[in-house]
This record gives C-alpha cells, sequence and structure tokens, in this order.
C-alpha cells in the first residue's frame, strides 16, 4: 500500500476500538484474523499512486455498486 497513514500505534483513551466492540465469536471476525493482508498489499501496490490522499489498509476497501 502506497501512501501515508496514520501512526496506528498510539491509543485514544476516550474511544473503544472498534474490535472491542465486536463479538469475537462471529465467524467473519474471526476470518480477519486468518487472512494475509500483507499479500493482499502486495498484489494490489500497483493500483495505488504516491500522491494525493492518504491511501486506506485493503481490509477496510469494500466494492460499491
Amino acid at each position: 500500500m502506497k501512501g501515508k497513514s496514520r501512526n496506528q500505534d498510539q491509543i485514544n483513551l476516550l474511544q473503544a476500538s472498534l474490535r472491542d466492540m465486536l463479538n469475537p465469536k462471529d465467524p467473519l471476525y474471526q476470518l480477519t484474523d486468518s487472512m494475509d493482508w500483507e499479500y493482499f498489499e502486495r498484489e494490489f501496490s500497483d493500483y495505488y499512486i504516491d500522491f494525493g490522499r492518504p491511501a486506506k489498509p485493503i481490509c477496510l476497501i469494500k466494492e460499491f455498486p
């Protein structure tokens, strides 16, 4: 993934993380941890550009109708 992304290491003490709000027993939740997101990042990197808005992680990209 090209582009700059925000520092994900810093936590926000006033806002719960999405992971804390979801049900860890949900099959889609469990599937997310089993995906090799780095593989998809490498495969789709040719479709990213080096300028413009910061890129989103591939796991957040969704298809629009």
